[in-house]
């Protein structure tokens, strides 16, 4: 597979992508400090959903049909209600950059359950190292002792990768299911199906919202629906195209140390050793995956 060049074009929306998804986490911590977890989540959908609704009627992009809807609605429950509920929950408990760390490992989720379903990604000899490197790599980040003595903190951290697994099965799911389907339409609709799920739960179990919040709650609450949801998607497939997908998995790696500088700058978080220690082997195990490293030197 030939992977494309990263030009400076290609580099702005990937670094975008990286501060502005590495800052979420930020805005999830100072968020729940006022606001449920499920409420939260409803105004981060809706009011995304909102925006990328006035985009698709700006462009005229054309209405998904009614299979394609009910897709696009499984598309919602996987890839936004169930993953950004258990990220907002797990980080009531955990650092902001310890959940952006556990949130890194969802392309190699989604390589280990791709490469279990697809004829195409076939799991070879390096690409294996590279899934046991980033496992130790997970292990490590959460503590071993931690995986023997089961706490709360321990759920906390496995709700973070049940989130990246659901975002593992969407991306499956996406691939096998979602084609023909405007990529902007698409997001439009994922977070349209979300909207109708989590505003009705945030009201059954939160209660009415709270319109009484702190200034910086409010700021965060923009900025996690609109430039780390709606822009988001936006940016993210304005980097697919100049970049190439190959290129894109780069996020993954850029925005956990984003969000690490983000929540040591504003909410004075010290992570362990360990933490950095464990992301280093996911790192590895990363590139092992990617393979582009051993690609060049056979050149």
């Amino acid at each position: 597979m030939i992977q494309k060049t990263l030009s400076l074009s290609a580099w702005i929306p990937l670094l975008s992508l990286a501060i502005i998804w590495g800052g979420s986490f930020l805005a999830y911590a100072l968020i729940l400090r006022e606001v449920p977890v499920f409420t939260l989540v409803a105004n981060r959908v809706f009011w995304a959903c909102l925006t990328l609704w006035f985009i698709v009627a700006f462009l005229r992009i054309p209405i998904p049909n009614l299979k394609q809807c009910g897709v696009l609605f499984i598309m919602g429950i996987l890839n936004n209600v169930i993953p950004f509920s258990l990220i907002a929950w797990g980080q009531t408990i955990i650092e902001s950059g310890l959940a952006s760390i556990l949130n890194g490992t969802t392309a190699i989720i989604t390589f280990a359950l791709a490469s279990l379903i697809f004829k195409d990604e076939r799991l070879s000899y390096n690409k294996g190292i590279g899934l046991f490197l980033a496992f130790i790599g997970v292990c490590i980040v959460i503590g071993f002792d931690t995986l023997a003595n089961f706490n709360l903190r321990s759920l906390a951290q496995l709700a973070l990768i049940l989130a990246c697994f659901s975002y593992a099965v969407a991306a499956i799911w996406a691939r096998s299911k979602l084609k023909g389907v405007n990529p902007i339409m698409a997001a439009t609709g994922m977070l349209t199906s979300a909207s109708l799920i989590m505003i009705p739960l945030a009201i059954l179990v939160d209660g009415p919202p709270n319109f009484r919040l702190e200034t910086i709650t409010i700021l965060s609450m923009i900025f996690l629906s609109l430039p780390a949801t709606a822009i988001a998607y936006l940016l993210y497939y304005k980097a697919l195209n100049l970049a190439g997908s190959a290129n894109l998995s780069l996020v993954t790696l850029l925005v956990p140390p984003m969000a690490v500088i983000w929540g040591a700058i504003f909410l004075e978080e010290k992570l362990m050793p360990t933490a950095y220690l464990g992301f280093l082997f996911i790192t590895i195990g990363m590139c092992f995956i990617d393979g582009r490293l051993f690609n060049s030197k056979k050149r």
